[in-house]
């Protein structure tokens, strides 16, 4: 008992190891600020980020126009970016902890798929009077497209945690995840039957996936749900440690664990269902950020993990938004293409690391 609790602990004594783990989360910390900057440096039009921390600042920069289109389009942009990148990585994060499965995650196992379920139901089935496009709802309405989506994506998790207990393969679990994900899209594909014209357009560009759709309106829903939702991933840190090591430790330490993972489902739903509701469903992002982290820290203490993901999340989700509108010139990319060229390499070297090892982590 004694050396599985050691396991969680971080080693003090180690200083060099200590040393090395300041150095690359300072690192990672300044990587952030840096594609936070470039973000808002880069587009159609450059600004210099000279210019663009100016701007910050509350100062005149040389072009009136470039203080508009910074904080008009590209500040919004980059905020949703950094919050999706970092409730995605920690919603996959929760999940394979929840599951002791390397390849679970919001996309994989239908969790997205639930939550486009749910919007699709508020913006298929709105009367004729309603507007279509997120952008004109207003903030009541915005919470409404959060509670759907947290409700599609809540249900389809509770279902495979359900199936979970009575399925122990990790393929056939993610073959469930899967079959789930295709019965929810069977039936956003009968509400589109049965949708005017508009607002089929309007779904199928929400599932191609984009950060610049969310207004300022709208970050005044999402920052705190999303902030409150990692919040509350933190504070989960030490139950997720103790249910990895499996749930009759977690109960010898006064673990309550269907309160736990009741917790931890609501909390990762929200994380999911939040971002899709107004970014669309993103995938590779939940799978592939919480790897990056264990392999760079070498750790499975959320405590270090959770931290770390939510920066190496925002930084991931940055750098595909820049690719998106990189790559061509005058276009922007669907952003779920750019998260599968990231995400796919990542997930294969999990799939391929695995018929190596039996356990998880």
């Amino acid at each position: 008992m004694l050396i599985k609790k050691s396991k969680f602990k971080i080693p003090f004594l180690n200083q060099k190891a200590l040393i090395i783990k300041v150095i690359i989360f300072s690192i990672l910390l300044i990587g952030l600020l840096f594609t936070f900057l470039l973000d808002l440096a880069l587009g159609s039009v450059d600004i210099p980020i000279n210019e663009v921390v100016k701007i910050l600042l509350g100062q005149e920069p040389e072009k009136a126009t470039w203080a508009n289109i910074l904080l008009k389009f590209r500040l919004p942009k980059a905020l949703t970016a950094t919050l999706a990148g970092a409730a995605l990585g920690v919603s996959g994060l929760q999940m394979q902890t929840l599951f002791k499965n390397p390849l679970a995650g919001p996309f994989v196992l239908g969790i997205s798929s639930g939550a486009s379920l749910g919007v699709a139901l508020v913006m298929l089935t709105a009367s004729a009077t309603t507007p279509i496009l997120l952008a004109d709802l207003g903030i009541i309405s915005d919470f409404g497209l959060v509670i759907a989506a947290s409700l599609g994506a809540a249900s389809v998790l509770g279902m495979m945690l359900v199936v979970s207990r009575r399925v122990q393969d990790t393929m056939t679990l993610l073959i469930l995840g899967l079959l789930f994900g295709y019965a929810t899209s069977a039936i956003v594909s009968i509400l589109l039957q049965f949708s005017s014209k508009e607002r089929i357009q309007s779904y199928i560009m929400w599932t191609f996936g984009s950060f610049a759709g969310v207004t300022w309106r709208q970050l005044v829903v999402l920052i705190p749900v999303i902030l409150l939702s990692l919040l509350g991933a933190v504070l989960q840190s030490k139950s997720l440690n103790a249910l990895l090591l499996g749930e009759s430790y977690a109960r010898s330490l006064g673990l309550t664990v269907q309160k736990t993972r009741f917790s931890i489902i609501t909390s990762a739903s929200i994380l999911a269902g939040g971002i899709t509701a107004f970014c669309g469903p993103i995938a590779f992002l939940g799978v592939a950020i919480p790897h990056l982290c264990r392999s760079l820290f070498n750790t499975s203490d959320h405590r270090i993990l959770i931290p770390i993901v939510i920066i190496m999340g925002a930084i991931l989700a940055l750098i595909a938004d820049l690719f998106s509108q990189l790559w061509v010139s005058q276009m922007v990319l669907p952003l779920n293409a750019v998260t599968a060229l990231i995400g796919t390499p990542v997930v294969t070297w999990v799939i391929l690391r695995r018929n190596s090892q039996k356990s998880f982590p």
